[in-house]
């Protein structure tokens, strides 16, 4: 008789980007902490999110977000996340999506009008702050991770496009950061192709040419974003709004700007001497959709100044359901699977 495996899943998303959030179906992993569950993930079982990222389940543009025990005892859930480009140790739109879903499936109770969670990520704790209204989550406010520039104005010569201006910071992973002017687009809908095969010969070209390492973390791989930066201006008091797209190698323009881009770009602006503390920045997408950066503060830390800031975004859930795995299906690879899937109860 063939054993069915299946996931209880919700799909939702924030400014375009879908998380499909595994509640779930999954077996206890290795791992004392969220970190370490995301890196046995990573390296001895990469088949969910090859699953759920593939076909015939799921495309490169979306992401997975499973929710695991949290190891910190101010927590309320733990969640790992999971991308084309691998295991991110943060995201501002997965984060959004994950606190909306842990609300709307009852893992942490709503309450009227503003509440306030911690949820673990590999990247440590997450303050969350959501506003719910007739029992509905409005917004989700999350802190961004601690950002900063890395390299200010560097110039790289990419064969298909000539010399180019970028600057680079870390918010979560390593940004190249350039101006889509410079470049010659609009950030408009029609050019998302065009963005996407710009951006990917800057991203190769950079990581042919150097690495990056951070200051507490050291190596961690290649530099996998791009942010198209569209001019900057001002709409009121303390705040901005810039049009921007995301780039993740390999291939991928975000349908957001992404929580961990708009960081980014708090922190080049801040280190250009474009903000200051109290100012809000909202990152508007190909597809109008847009989060919002908080500057917060800064603090010095080794030879970095790090900017703190928090993202606030609105997700709207898609679908609840109960994915079905066929490990008979030709299409379906179920190798990484058998030791981590249970028989499909929660």
């Amino acid at each position: 008789m063939r054993q069915e495996l299946s996931l209880n899943l919700m799909d939702t998303h924030a400014g375009g980007d879908v998380s499909r959030i595994v509640l779930g179906g999954i077996d206890p992993l290795p791992g004392k902490t969220v970190r370490q569950q995301m890196e046995y993930l990573r390296d001895d079982a990469d088949g969910l999110r090859r699953l759920l990222l593939e076909e015939p389940y799921g495309i490169p543009e979306m992401s997975v977000d499973l929710i695991v025990p949290p190891s910190h005892p101010d927590a309320s859930v733990g969640y790992i996340i999971m991308e084309v480009m691998g295991y991110a140790i943060y995201s501002g739109s997965n984060t959004i999506c994950t606190a909306t879903a842990v609300l709307e499936s009852g893992l942490v109770p709503k309450e009227e009008g503003r509440q306030s969670f911690m949820m673990e990520s590999p990247a440590g704790l997450v303050h969350i702050e959501a506003q719910v209204h007739d029992g509905v989550v409005e917004s989700i406010t999350c802190g961004g991770l601690p950002s900063y520039i890395d390299t200010h104005r560097a110039t790289i010569h990419v064969p298909s496009l000539g010399n180019v201006t970028y600057s680079v910071a870390y918010s979560g992973g390593f940004y190249a950061l350039v101006d889509a002017t410079e470049l010659g687009f609009h950030l408009t809908l029609d050019e998302e192709a065009d963005l996407a095969r710009c951006a990917r010969a800057i991203v190769e070209a950079i990581q042919a040419e150097r690495g990056f390492s951070h200051y507490t973390l050291g190596d961690v791989g290649p530099l996998p974003f791009l942010h198209f930066m569209g001019p900057v201006e001002q709409v009121g008091d303390h705040f901005y709004r810039s049009r921007s797209a995301t780039y993740v190698h390999p291939g991928v323009i975000c349908r957001s700007t992404t929580g961990t881009g708009t960081s980014a770009r708090l922190a080049l602006m801040h280190h250009e001497g474009r903000i200051k503390p109290g100012d809000r920045l909202e990152t508007v997408s190909l597809r109008g959709s847009g989060f919002i950066g908080e500057f917060i503060d800064t603090r010095r830390e080794e030879d970095h100044e790090v900017v703190e800031n928090t993202i606030t975004g609105k997700s709207y859930v898609l679908a609840h359901s109960r994915t079905v795995v066929n490990c008979e299906d030709p299409m379906v690879d179920c190798g990484g699977l058998h030791h981590i899937l249970s028989d499909g109860h929660d």
